[in-house]
């Protein structure tokens, strides 16, 4: 896997998320390793950090993803982004490193649900892409109560709901 081109690794502004969504990822035919072959298999950025984002979900206590304002901005356009809070870079030796930001349940071990979303992660990842994991960084944004989290999201829903009528 290589990456296809070189854009800059921070995500400043909305337009470097929008170019980093074009970057792709190639996983290398390991059967096969004749340099004549023109089959290659590529993986845009999105579906890497799709898949982060729902093997992440899965974990419990993770309650919910910390996106930044991009993300806000798309969901109050009624745009679901289930890539939100997570961010994938491609290393020189095309393995993926992630970062994923989370909001957790309050009362619960941080260090045991960093090892279940490490886990989960690079299980999934493996699994579906085949792509090496070099790292996952994981940023706790957030601790709240399931209560409140669930009464937020609700908020959220009663409000876009007023907006549109």
């Amino acid at each position: 896997m290589t990456q296809e081109n070189d854009q800059p690794e921070a995500l400043d502004t909305a337009e470097d998320s929008e170019v980093m969504q074009d970057e792709e990822v190639k996983l290398a035919d390991q059967l096969d390793e004749d340099d004549d072959s023109e089959d290659s298999l590529t993986y845009s950025n999105g579906v890497i950090e799709k898949i982060v984002a729902m093997a992440t979900r899965e974990v419990p206590h993770v309650l919910g993803m910390k996106g930044n304002l991009m993300h806000f901005v798309q969901e109050q356009f009624g745009a679901e982004n289930l890539t939100k809070g997570v961010t994938v870079e491609v290393t020189d030796d095309n393995r993926v490193v992630v970062n994923i930001s989370v909001i957790i349940e309050y009362g619960c071990f941080a260090p045991a649900i960093f090892e279940d979303v490490k886990e989960r992660v690079t299980e999934r990842l493996g699994a579906m892409t085949g792509l090496e994991v070099a790292g996952i960084n994981l940023r706790i944004e957030d601790v709240v109560t399931r209560e409140e989290y669930e009464a937020s999201q609700k908020h959220l829903v009663d409000t876009k709901k007023s907006d549109e009528e």
